[in-house]
């Protein structure tokens, strides 16, 4: 078993990275105008946070602030969901209970999720939200080119500015590892608050318990946040914040899914 894997020097990581997009992807890259694609997602009050700002997700200089993190981020997500990214996110799909007229993705990334959701419920109204600008860019191309109406937002998810019980359903996919847990509770507090009574909150990443044991994976990934996500309990923090009903199931390779109610 690997235990001490070092970190891939930058530059190797940078030159991997450029192999992997492909000449068509970084031909593409280039065309856009992303100072102006990003000004149609950009809220003129949204402020960074330091956990954000501070940190080179997946080694990549200025994390999702940097275009490349949302032009790679579905060619690396395949490789980080082994065995099966369309499985895992299909069993995501098959733990919905409800059915939604309104439907927020929190930390929403490059939007596969949110039109996953989308397809499955055509007549809901669905919102996916995000930090990075950049990634709302990509989220919204393939959301033209799929014909599919989303509506896209930037924003905290510890903090949407969005009104009380608004949802039946809420996704967090592949978020929590990416921020530190204090930040994750508080993602969890401000999801009670939006959904309505009888709303499913349904979480998808890591299971904590395997990633503890699986240290190398964090240093292969440069994700900066998974090794104290991995202390961390998810069971307790949605205990904590009042959710009922609470159901793991694992879920290939590392990942699990969790399903939670907001009954009262």
């Amino acid at each position: 078993m690997i235990t001490n894997l070092k970190k891939i020097p930058k530059s190797l990581f940078n030159k991997m990275i450029e192999t992997v997009m492909g000449t068509e992807k970084i031909t593409w890259y280039k065309t856009i105008n992303w100072e102006q694609a990003i000004r149609a997602f950009q809220g003129s009050k949204t402020v960074y946070p330091s956990y954000y700002t501070l940190v080179n997700y997946h080694g990549i200089k200025n994390g999702y602030l940097n275009p490349i993190a949302a032009i790679t981020y579905d060619i690396i997500t395949p490789l980080a969901t082994l065995p099966s990214e369309q499985w895992l996110r299909q069993y995501l799909l098959k733990a919905i209970t409800v059915n939604p007229k309104k439907i927020l993705e929190l930390g929403c990334g490059t939007g596969t999720n949110t039109i996953n959701l989308k397809k499955t419920f055509p007549d809901a109204v669905v919102i996916g939200l995000d930090l990075s600008p950049y990634m709302l860019v990509i989220a919204d191309k393939k959301a033209q080119k799929d014909q599919q109406e989303i509506i896209w937002k930037q924003g905290l998810a510890e903090s949407t500015e969005i009104p009380s019980s608004s949802f039946q359903l809420i996704i967090i996919s592949l978020l929590f590892h990416e921020v530190p847990n204090a930040v994750s509770q508080a993602i969890l507090k401000e999801s009670w608050r939006l959904l309505k009574p009888k709303g499913q909150l349904i979480i998808l990443d890591g299971n904590q318990n395997r990633l503890r044991h699986m240290k190398w994976l964090t240093q292969l990934f440069r994700e900066p946040y998974s090794a104290t996500y991995a202390q961390g309990n998810i069971i307790e923090w949605l205990e904590k914040n009042a959710f009922q009903d609470i159901q793991v199931q694992l879920a290939g390779g590392i990942y699990q899914v969790t399903s939670a109610y907001k009954f009262q």
